[in-house]
């Protein structure tokens, strides 16, 4: 292959990434981590250490792909897109959770009737006085951690990523091969770290007063979340012929 083949070969890459890191399911499971930070960086952070993932977890496979010359079933792929649907699922409902944990007008409450005790779920406006003791609620940012890099590594072999490993099994070069995914992950991380930080944005305003609102966009993005998880499981399932 020529330089000139080589250089499109790289910038496709790289262009892949960009978009690649824009799918829907992607950014629905970067947006349940995102939804906790306060801060715009911290939220960038998320993007970052996505990509970081998904290019390790290419990288892992796509080694696999170069030196052996082989394709992933399709039958692994499926498996791997429905993990993806499970986790998308999982982080929705620990959002939501998280949401309702924090918010200052939720409460979990025990009461007695009858000799028998039981909790519900309280919510009061503002202000409201309780009679009881309740539990104080923390609103300290939390460190970004490694489960962004986590998600990352499980999307980056599932989906859209299956095909980029396709592309390199038509890739006669090692190196080129490898270059090519070097480029494909550097796409991913900043296409990742920049609509992380579009989806951080208006958690990151709603936080500056932890007004009701902040947390409703939490709950909004976990519910939302677990939907689209499961249309997700649905619609793998169907596609792949599995019911």
């Amino acid at each position: 292959m020529g330089a000139a083949g080589a250089f499109g070969v790289l910038a496709l890459g790289l262009l892949y990434g960009l978009k690649h890191a824009t799918e829907v399911d992607h950014i629905v499971a970067v947006s349940t981590i995102v939804s906790e930070h306060r801060k715009l960086s911290h939220a960038a952070w998320v993007g970052a250490l996505w990509g970081a993932g998904h290019t390790i977890a290419l990288a892992v496979a796509g080694g696999f792909v170069l030196g052996l010359r082989v394709i992933i079933p399709a039958q692994i792929a499926t498996a791997l897109e429905l993990a993806v649907a499970l986790m998308i699922v999982l982080l929705g409902v620990g959002a939501t959770a998280r949401a309702l944990r924090k918010r200052g007008d939720f409460h979990l409450h025990e009461h007695t009737h009858d000799n028998v005790a039981h909790v519900h779920l309280h919510f009061h406006e503002p202000g409201t006085r309780h009679a009881g003791p309740v539990k104080s609620h923390s609103h300290a940012i939390r460190q970004v951690g490694l489960r962004p890099l986590v998600v990352g590594a499980v999307h980056g072999l599932a989906g859209s990523a299956t095909l980029t490993l396709l592309v390199l099994a038509q890739i006669r070069s090692v190196l080129l091969g490898l270059l090519y995914l070097g480029m494909f992950g550097l796409g991913s991380m900043a296409g990742m770290l920049f609509m992380s930080g579009i989806v951080g944005l208006p958690f990151v305003l709603s936080a500056r007063r932890l007004t009701r609102a902040h947390y409703d966009l939490q709950m909004a993005a976990g519910a939302f979340s677990v939907c689209f998880g499961v249309w997700y499981c649905f619609a793998i399932g169907r596609a792949s012929g599995l019911y």
